[in-house]
Parts: structure tokens; sequence; C-alpha cells
């Protein structure tokens, strides 16, 4: 009986960063002024993310710069019933620090550090969606060495191999308080114990934790200088998986008389280790810079982002494959546009806006609020100074506008089997003498339904610095 039970309830446990949410598209101050554009334009050393092969335009023998954004988010839930649930998100700090120099003329080389995928989000301990979510923190970093070639004058090419890592800290609710509560009502029927109901306490909770191991993966890309207004470019970022093999699983309880009732079936969770595996989706990239007049930059960029290869998510447990599990994800390919433009105010100042339209990859049946996937619209605007030749001051900020979006997740309830087995075992008792109880049977699934929405900042300060 137990195992079952441990069964039923790892059922419904997921590491729910796992979601279109973490993947950051703020790799640059200076970009992110202008919608994140950059596949077609030439962007010395950052170039290296947005483009490889843009790095040999930069006509520098060095250069060296740093960025770093804070993101600001609210989410909110509101149900059926009107109630609205708002999140108390931690900020996040996605950066970049990249370095290119000059081998030859036509040759470049360089490394850059950058978050390509994070999240932070907070719903709280005590809501109704916290058996599919409570609180999520996500970080992964990727190391990326790259060669840039210029082959012709007006056409070059580049690569890049990319080496990341990551971590993730995952809560979420065990049971569901509805279900709990009905469960303490049938025990106390029967016990004749008076027990106190939870509402929207959640009972039972499980902090998730676990670091991954080093991926893999490319950054290739190609860059044409068509004429002097004219420049195409095209890049793409291959799929990594991160691969946590030996995660923690931590449990709690929210006061005594929960964790008298539910430590039997729970406490052997404490015990185990959890593998799971997470994909880093590819990123294939198209766009093109037009320059109209010698100030004005205007720049567009269709990315396609291969979130289809997301059907699944599964985690196994060591040495317990019993409870091993293989949850549907069902996730379809999403593109991200990209409009800039960048005009030269003086030798000194440059003034960026732009918008950006992130698309939602999601499956609406199978939701998890772990950063609600929602089409994004991001305005953006950002200026440059130049206080001295050479170096750079970056300034931008972005407002994110996620769409509403109507959406239910499920969950296996782990308490419906026992509160069934209970009130059959009760009602044959007293069928013996001659006593009906009627009850009506908990559903094995339960589901949260609401409407999301989000809203961010995402202020950016960069420096650069070239010679």
């Amino acid at each position: 009986m137990k195992k079952t039970l441990i069964l039923a309830l790892t059922s419904a446990m997921s590491i729910g960063a796992m979601a279109e949410g973490y993947q950051v598209n703020s790799f640059s101050a200076k970009q992110n002024g202008m919608g994140h554009v950059g596949v077609a334009m030439k962007l010395g050393a950052e170039s290296q993310i947005f483009n490889p092969a843009a790095v040999t335009f930069m006509n520098k023998t060095m250069e060296i710069s740093g960025s770093i954004s804070g993101i600001s988010s609210e989410c909110t839930a509101t149900t059926a019933n009107g109630t609205k649930y708002t999140t108390s998100n931690p900020v996040s700090t996605p950066l970049n620090i990249s370095s290119a120099f000059r081998i030859y003329d036509n040759l470049y080389a360089g490394v850059t550090l950058y978050t390509p995928y994070g999240s932070g989000i907070d719903w709280g301990r005590n809501w109704p969606g916290a058996a599919l979510n409570q609180s999520v923190k996500l970080q992964v970093f990727t190391v990326q060495p790259t060669f840039s070639w210029k082959i012709l004058p007006n056409f070059s090419i580049g690569a890049g191999f990319m080496l990341a890592w990551g971590n993730v800290d995952l809560n979420k609710g065990l049971v569901s308080a509805s279900s709990f509560d009905t469960l303490l009502g049938a025990l106390g029927t029967i016990q004749g114990v008076s027990y106190t109901p939870y509402g929207d306490v959640s009972p039972a909770y499980a902090n998730l934790k676990g670091s991954s191991e080093l991926a893999a993966g490319f950054n290739v890309g190609a860059m044409w200088d068509i004429n002097d207004q004219w420049t195409l470019g095209a890049s793409y970022r291959s799929k990594m998986t991160m691969h946590v093999k030996a995660g923690d699983v931590t449990v709690g309880y929210a006061n005594d008389q929960a964790r008298l009732v539910l430590e039997e079936q729970l406490q052997n969770l404490n015990y185990t280790n959890f593998e799971a595996k997470m994909p880093c989706p590819s990123v294939l990239t198209v766009g093109v810079s037009y320059k109209p007049i010698k100030n004005l930059i205007l720049a567009f960029d269709a990315q396609l982002n291969g979130w289809g290869t997301y059907e699944y998510l599964d985690i196994n447990f060591k040495d317990q494959s019993q409870f091993d599990q293989h949850l549907k994800k069902d996730y379809h390919n999403a593109m991200t546009y990209h409009l800039g433009a960048q005009y030269g105010l003086t030798q000194r100042f440059d003034l960026r806006c732009g918008l950006m339209i992130d698309t939602n990859p999601c499956n609406k049946d199978y939701y998890n609020p772990e950063t609600p996937g929602t089409t994004k619209i991001e305005p953006t605007v950002g200026l440059s100074f130049r206080p001295v030749n050479g170096l750079s001051i970056d300034l931008s900020l972005m407002y994110v506008y996620g769409c509403k979006v109507k959406a239910k997740g499920q969950y296996d309830d782990f308490i419906a089997p026992i509160y069934n087995s209970t009130m059959q075992t009760y009602a044959n008792a007293m069928a013996q003498y001659g006593v009906t109880v009627d009850y009506t049977p908990l559903p094995t699934t339960g589901t949260f339904a609401a409407d999301y929405k989000l809203h961010a900042l995402i202020p950016a300060i960069g420096i650069s610095y070239s010679f």
C-alpha cells in the first residue's frame, strides 16, 4: 500500500522549470535597446552570441564587453470565481562577458560567457495551484570559444563551441489542500476526531534541487554584405540537453497534523535521488539590416525556436525504477520576431528603439505555471554614450507584456486513492449493520485552470572597450 501511495505521489512531481519561460532574450544591453536584433549586424565581440560570422567585421585589434540585465517580473493567475493570485518574483540577472581579438586581417577569435536560459518565479507556498508549482529558480550558463573567418571581403563564416551547465531549485505542493480536507473530513467521521481544515494551505510540499552535468553544442553563422546598404545574416545554435543526474528531494509539512497523517507515505522521498533531463532547444535565426542613410540602421530578425522536441519530461528515481515518470508536455516550435532601429545622433551618442514578439510554444492542456507561457509583446528603447574613443556605455529598457492565456494544468491526486479506499472499506463495514454510507469517489486526476498574464521590466547596462 505504501509503495502505491508513493508512486501516485511521485507521479505528481515534475521539474517544473522546464517551460517556454526559461529562454532568455537579453544577451546584450546594447541590442536590448533595439528589440534584441543582431544576426545581420556587426556587433564586435558580442556577435559571438548573435552570429559568430560577424566578429571578423569588427575591424579592431581587440574588444572586451560586458552587460547585465535585471528582469523584474510579475505574473497573475485569475480563477473562474474571479480570485486573483500574484507572484512575488526575485529579480533575475542574465549577463554576458565577451572578448574578441584579431589573429589576421581576415581571421578573428574570441570567447564569451552568457546566460541563454534562466527563470525565477514565486507563487508563494499556499495558493490553489501549489500542486503544480510554488516556486522555481533556474540558471543555465554557457561559455563559447569562437572563430570567425572572412572568406571574401564581403562574406564571412563563424563557429563557436558551446559548453553549458546549470542548476534548478523547485518547490511544489505534493498534496491538494481541497482533497486533503475531504480526506480529513472522512477520517474525522470514522474516528470521531476533529481535524482542522486547510483551505488553501498546502499540507505537504517538496523541494527538488539539482545541478546539471556539462552539456555541449555549437553555434554557427554566416554574413554577407550585399552592398554598402544591405547585409544578410544567419545563425544556428544547436540543441543541448541539461542532465540532472543526482538531484535531491526534501519533503516538508504545513504543521504537525499534516505530518502525522502523511509522513508514513512521504518519508521515503527524503532518501532517494532523482534524475531528469531538460531540453535547451535549437535556435535558427535569419535577418537583414539596412542603412537608408549614413547614421541610421534598420534591422529585422526572424528566430525559430525548436521547442517541438520537448514532448515529454522523464524523471527517474535511483534504485526505484517503479517510480519513474514519463510526463507529457507536447510543445510545438515557436517564432520570435525582432525589429530595431539605431540612429547616430552625434559622434558620441546613439539612440535605439525596437520591438520583439515572442510567441508561445506551450500546450494549454498540459500547462504548468513555472513561468506562464504566453505570447509576449516587448517594446524597447536604448542609447549608447562614448565619452572617449573606444569606450562605449550602453543603457536600455525593455517592457514585456504577456498576452492573456486561458489554460489548465493536470496533476495526479495521490489523496484520491486513500480517500476512495478508506470510504469503500468504511461503507462495507457499515453495510453489515444495515447502514448505507453514500459518498462520491474523488477523481484520481486534479485540474487547476486559470487565466494567466504577466508583465516585466528589463533594464540593462553594458560597457565595451576596443582598440
